[in-house]
């Protein structure tokens, strides 16, 4: 027998809207913000809207998980366990947290997830969260294939990875340039966006090497090609990035994910989704036409070219073709795919910055722009908008229905009609009704109307009418208890949804490290206590209350040396330049960049 493990699509949702596009499109689990203390501070959420999506989800066996992933002040600790109990009441799957206060407060049964801010990149580390009681721990998203499998094979704690979207540069929660710089700590929620600003790099002697160049911005993950991969290696929760996307990004995106895994579990049977239902889809999913900075594979398959975006930070989107020529008022565009009117269109000027334009009107290959830009033959073209695509997200764009078997039967007193769903939830309504014989062949006419299962979350996969004789019964009446039956289907499953319980381990396991610097991110006593009552020594405050000068501030996997294509370890570049580098921002502050080739990080550290 195939030993087969569930696997979960996580798709985000900045609101309510966005979660139920989430669990329409195909999501497995979707993960909100709470109403405070999440990592996007512009994503947060009522209780009562996530109770409502909740109980949207769970009828799909989807579970809900929020996040609670911020470092927390010792003033903050009552409020956030009283909302952890709010949250347990409406039902919520799983609290995905950063801060080790929360495991000594006063909680209910709830699961814990370890959030990547807890920076989780190593074997003792997840196995110091697994024996904790972490029920899943959410990996770096630097890690390649190899130590990802590394890590399952020393654990049994589900591992989640980050498959689509946004990239720190920074390792998560190892970030402190936006707190230094702008008072806004990316460990409270409220990341400035240090690493999408544009800098001049210099070396030591002062020449410059690049100016106004986005040199910490990367592309965005994609990683559709890679999921086998991911899951032989171990991993069990597939997460999209988001939670500050729109639906038509949500959308698209869960979508395309979900027909990619539905295809990849036909082939590989140990594999299977981990909740219900079939999605059905009004549009073809392509997922350069959502928000992209260009696509990478970032560090799965190992350090490799072409993981930054320096030119813009911005949405390029898809590559459409070359401008021909201008002629008057329009442009002529070399290419297969075509605009439609009012498409967004964007391209990279001789300075290398990104230029947009809106189409008024299309033409064949002509583009009637809104206003003419400046713009050189043989330029390459993007459509960052697709108008066309948009609409149809904009309506409703998909359907997910949960397989039934429905049996109609006759006993002594009528008829019943009895139905069971796909994971075995099973409920009969019975028919008193007098039997009447018909007149011309029943059963096929009774399949139809039993079929016609309209706007519930169901589909007939089979139908049986088992009658001993051609009973006839109206139309209505079969309408009535089928509704009647669906109903009490709905609310079976409701019951019969079973959240999964968690208890923190009593006997607590020795943390890996014997002291924790300001990268622990320790900003309670209760934290403090965590610590030290798991073998740590010395443990300093977190860089929010207590700011060092001679700080790093960024620890990247990113090295701007290996992009420039001077690495002495991987390329044995020769260096023209004489080190150290400094970044400097538009607004003056100088950063000095230290290259650590022996762990293969580069450091930021402010001047």
């Amino acid at each position: 027998m195939i030993k087969q493990r569930n696997i979960e699509l996580l798709a985000p949702a900045k609101n309510l809207e966005c979660g139920i596009a989430a669990v329409d499109h195909g999501a497995d689990a979707v993960y909100i913000g709470a109403p405070k203390f999440g990592a996007r501070a512009a994503a947060v959420n009522s209780l009562e809207n996530i109770a409502q999506l909740v109980s949207y989800a769970h009828l799909y066996h989807v579970r809900v998980y929020v996040t609670l992933n911020t470092i927390l002040q010792d003033d903050e600790l009552g409020e956030t366990e009283k909302m952890i109990w709010s949250l347990y009441r409406i039902g919520v799957d799983a609290l995905i947290i950063q801060d080790m206060g929360i495991t000594r407060l006063k909680l209910p049964p709830i699961p814990l997830h370890a959030s990547t801010q807890m920076d989780n990149r190593t074997i003792e580390k997840v196995k110091f969260l697994e024996q904790v009681g972490f029920r899943q721990i959410v990996l770096a998203r630097e890690l390649s294939l190899t130590e990802i499998h590394q890590i399952h094979k020393a654990t049994s704690v589900p591992l989640e990875v980050f498959v689509h979207g946004a990239l720190c540069v920074s390792y998560s929660g190892q970030c402190y340039v936006s707190q230094a710089c702008f008072g806004r700590s990316a460990n409270r929620g409220e990341c400035a966006q240090f690493c999408r600003l544009p800098f001049t790099l210099t070396d030591a002697e002062g020449k410059v090497i690049m100016r106004n160049k986005h040199l910490l911005s990367l592309k965005d993950l994609n990683q559709i090609e890679q999921l086998e991969q991911l899951l032989d290696a171990g991993v069990s929760s597939l997460k999209i990035e988001g939670r500050l996307k729109d639906v038509s990004y949500v959308k698209n995106v869960t979508a395309a994910y979900r027909q990619k895994l539905d295809l990849l579990f036909k082939r590989r049977k140990e594999y299977i989704c981990s909740s219900s239902g079939i999605c059905t889809f009004d549009f073809k999913p392509q997922l350069n036409k959502s928000f992209t900075r260009g696509f990478t594979h970032y560090f799965l398959n190992g350090r490799g070219p072409g993981i930054h975006s320096f030119d813009t930070p911005k949405s390029l989107g898809e590559e459409m073709g070359r401008l021909k020529e201008i002629r008057g008022n329009y442009l002529t565009v070399a290419g297969v795919k075509s605009f439609n009117n009012g498409d967004g269109a964007c391209f990279v000027d001789e300075q290398g910055k990104l230029q947009g334009f809106r189409i008024n009107k299309v033409d064949g290959n002509r583009l009637y722009p809104q206003e003419m830009p400046k713009i050189k033959p043989r330029t390459t073209i993007y459509r960052n908008f697709d108008q066309e695509f948009e609409k149809v997200l904009a309506r409703k764009s998909s359907d997910r229905k949960i397989s039934i078997f429905v049996h109609l039967k006759e006993n002594n007193y009528g008829f019943s009609l009895t139905l069971m769903d796909e994971d075995e939830n099973s409920i009969t309504v019975v028919l008193p009704h007098e039997k009447e014989l018909g007149r011309t062949p029943q059963v096929e006419n009774m399949k139809a109307q039993l079929g016609k299962l309209g706007n519930t979350p169901f589909y007939a996969e089979q139908i049986e009418v088992n009658f001993s004789r051609n009973w006839f019964l109206p139309a209505s009446v079969l309408a009535d208890y089928r509704r009647k039956a669906t109903e009490k289907l709905i609310i079976a499953r409701n019951i019969t949804y079973r959240r999964e319980i968690a208890i923190l381990n009593s006997d607590p396991p020795h943390y890996p490290e014997k002291e924790l610097t300001y990268l622990g991110n320790v900003s309670n006593s209760e934290a403090v206590s965590f610590y030290k009552e798991h073998g740590v020594q010395k443990v300093a405050p977190a860089f929010e209350k207590q700011p060092l000068e001679e700080a790093v501030l960024m620890f990247c996997k990113h090295c701007i040396k290996y992009s420039m294509g001077w690495c002495t370890v991987h390329q044995k570049g020769q260096l023209s330049y004489k080190e150290p580098f400094y970044l400097q921002s538009t607004d003056g502050k100088r950063f000095r960049l230290v290259f650590d080739c022996k762990n293969c990080q580069m450091k930021v550290l402010a001047v």
